[in-house]
């Protein structure tokens, strides 16, 4: 049986759909923490079990009889994430799983200016050393948070942020997709870069947005402080806003450059360009 955690979150539910095409309902179960909201799958033949990564009992019935556990990492920055994520990993192998399944990101290292980077990367070092085989899923940056970092340059015709740096944009529902397809028969040991085939920066996004609307678009560099004071007044959580910000300088380093084939190969076509999220 595979068995997957935040089934009724957008990454993880996607994958799901994509399991029940590969897979038979009654070889699949979901970890969910309201299993109300999994009742579409509970309809279709899934298994539906509560299970949350702050209750390792509920977890450990939840992923009874599971070969393989596919971990979403958790999204809650007021939490201690990594402590959540070896409750999570330490439950799957307690229950026999053969393989767990992480859903990390590129290019994820201790000292990352990223923060959610270091989580991932002290979660993966858990995954090395818990004595079952395990793959951690690294995705490209999703490319629905451009949503977030472009800010409304629809209305004002400009790209206002701070300083950036190439980054190979992957959408979301294309690295769900690839996690089904490891799951169902395609397996891989340690870590999977899973990205676009091209990194592009806010310059590069900010042609692609004036081709495609028509527009005059420009882009202008903010201040990294005058950035955070500018989302704050705007109404964003400044934790959240100061979170953000060590996007833009994991990005100037680098950290979000790499690209590979990987994701294309497995899901057997070219992954949804970036120009898709601005159209």
């Amino acid at each position: 049986m595979i068995v997957v955690t935040g089934a009724t979150g957008a990454l993880n539910g996607a994958t799901v759909e994509h399991l029940l095409t590969r897979v038979p309902a009654d070889e699949i179960g979901v970890s969910v923490r309201d299993v109300a909201k999994a009742r579409s799958f509970a309809e279709r033949g899934v298994r539906v079990r509560p299970g949350s990564y702050e209750d390792p009992a509920a977890l450990r019935t939840s992923f009874e009889g599971a070969d393989q556990v596919l971990l979403v990492s958790s999204n809650d920055p007021a939490a201690d994430a990594v402590a959540l994520h070896r409750t999570a990993i330490e439950a799957a192998v307690a229950e026999g799983a053969r393989r767990i399944l992480y859903t990390s990101h590129q290019n994820v290292r201790p000292d990352s200016a990223f923060a959610p980077a270091r989580d991932h990367a002290a979660t993966e070092e858990i995954l090395a050393g818990c004595g079952v085989a395990w793959t951690s899923l690294r995705n490209g940056f999703y490319a629905h948070s451009l949503g977030w970092l472009l800010g409304p340059w629809q209305e004002t015709g400009e790209i206002a942020a701070p300083e950036d740096g190439p980054v190979s944009w992957t959408h979301r529902t294309d690295a769900a997709e690839a996690a089904a397809v490891l799951l169902a028969g395609s397996p891989v040991d340690g870590p999977v870069t899973l990205t676009s085939r091209t990194a592009v920066t806010f310059e590069d996004l900010t042609a692609i947005a004036a081709d495609r609307t028509g527009r005059k678009v420009e882009r202008v560099v903010v201040d990294d402080g005058q950035w955070v004071a500018d989302r704050v007044a705007a109404g964003a959580p400044e934790a959240m806003a100061r979170m953000l910000l060590t996007f833009f300088t994991a990005a100037r380093r680098g950290d979000f450059a790499e690209t590979g084939p990987r994701l294309g190969e497995l899901l057997g076509r070219e992954p949804r360009p970036v120009a898709d999220e601005l159209a």
